[in-house]
């Protein structure tokens, strides 16, 4: 049996094993495929394993071996899923692998718009501290997160895992799918739902007109969600106190991406997913998935 990954860099960069895969067949590992490549690695692979490659119906038809894909990861908009039921193709993700990773994630971009961390250490580093007056050097206040709302739009395995970090640090949660007036008024809005065709660009100048005056957004989602050149504006503008995102339109993020260099943003590379740990739950489930479709399961099948 050919088991093919199309894109492993991103789960498995060369920390882990794809043993678990190496026992069920003949695995050939991609780091990364450029679209043009998709079709002729694929070939004749009884199992395909992609990340961002793009699965469409027509490659399915030039692959007639092909009866499983699997996704290494929990999203699924880069697969047809509705083609691949057509023909008879299992499709199965990864889900809620990454919750605690992405909740973490959230939390240290909330932190550092927060207490400025890194803005206060480079401070100290390059001396300040050591001629200044006060044993207390502040460059920037503290804003703290006791007493505070948090807004949380989509409340899923993440949402919900973040609204609990939230609760522990003294926060009041509101999810906007249940109440949506308290969360749009909250100090923090953090962001979890998935990118759709109805909602892409949701978070623009109208949705953030509607938000309390100084909040805080952090987007640890995906990056088609929000129009960046309003939330560039918003940030600009004071509208938004500050924000932090690890997510962008395009990634990898282009030169021309409003947000770059805007003041009162922090942006990380969509790394929020990648702890070794979730990592790890990733290759494991992919294993197992394809072993349960081989025996007639259904786990984790779309």
């Amino acid at each position: 049996m050919k088991i093919t990954i199309l894109d492993s860099y991103t789960i498995n960069p060369g920390d882990l094993s794809f043993s678990e895969l190496e026992s069920i067949g003949e695995l050939t590992v991609y780091e990364r495929t450029a679209p043009c490549d998709i079709l002729s690695r694929i070939g004749d692979s009884y199992a395909v394993f992609t990340n961002k490659c793009h699965i469409t119906a027509e490659i399915m038809d030039q692959c007639p071996n092909l009866k499983f894909i699997g996704l290494l990861a929990t999203g699924f908009d880069n697969v047809d899923v509705s083609a691949a039921k057509e023909r008879n193709i299992a499709v199965c993700n990864v889900p809620a692998y990454s919750t605690e990773g992405v909740a973490q994630h959230t939390f240290a971009l909330l932190l550092e718009l927060c207490n400025n961390v890194g803005l206060h250490n480079n401070a100290v580093q390059e001396g300040k501290w050591c001629s200044y007056p006060d044993y207390s050097m502040v460059i920037e206040p503290m804003f703290q997160l006791s007493g505070k709302t948090m807004g949380i739009i989509g409340y899923g395995n993440i949402g919900k895992r973040v609204g609990k970090i939230a609760e522990v640090f003294g926060m009041k949660v509101f999810a906007y799918s249940k109440e949506p007036d308290s969360a749009l008024k909250a100090d923090v809005i953090s962001v979890h739902c998935p990118a759709t065709s109805e909602n892409k660009g949701f978070i623009n100048k109208e949705f953030i007109s509607k938000l309390k005056d100084g909040a805080y957004l952090i987007n640890t989602a995906r990056g088609a969600l929000v129009n960046e050149q309003d939330l560039a504006d918003a940030l600009r503008s004071g509208k938004l106190a500050g924000a932090a995102v690890d997510v962008v339109s395009k990634e990898p993020m282009s030169e021309e991406n409003p947000l770059l260099g805007v003041p009162n943003l922090f942006i990380t590379a969509h790394m929020a997913c990648t702890s070794k740990e979730s990592r790890e739950v990733v290759c494991s489930t992919c294993a197992a998935n394809l072993k349960s479709f081989i025996e007639g399961g259904m786990l984790n099948r779309l």
